[in-house]
């Protein structure tokens, strides 16, 4: 999997990226990451339903943190959408 990150997507598997892999059914996910000390490879089937999958641009998906988790759980992700902040105004 590192090495088809280096070469299909060239990219490094070692800085700490997730990279998600869709399998051909679309309920089903591979995971790849470097924690620092090792690549960890995860695997995840949905038994009941699939994943919704952003679509594909340059041959790369892009998904903020809560849209991966939102994935990852089986949600639509699509439905996430993180809280706008404001920043405080400087006290005179």
């Amino acid at each position: 999997m590192a090495a088809l990150v280096q070469s299909a997507l060239a990219e490094n598997p070692f800085t700490g990226t997730v990279f998600v892999f869709r399998a051909k059914r679309a309920d089903r996910m591979k995971i790849l990451f470097w924690d620092g000390s090792g690549l960890v490879m995860a695997y995840k089937r949905l038994e009941e339903s699939t994943f919704t999958w952003p679509a594909v641009r340059d041959g790369a998906m892009t998904l903020n943190r809560a849209q991966f988790e939102a994935l990852f759980a089986g949600l639509d992700w699509r439905r996430v959408r993180s809280l706008e902040v404001r920043r405080p105004a400087v006290a005179e």
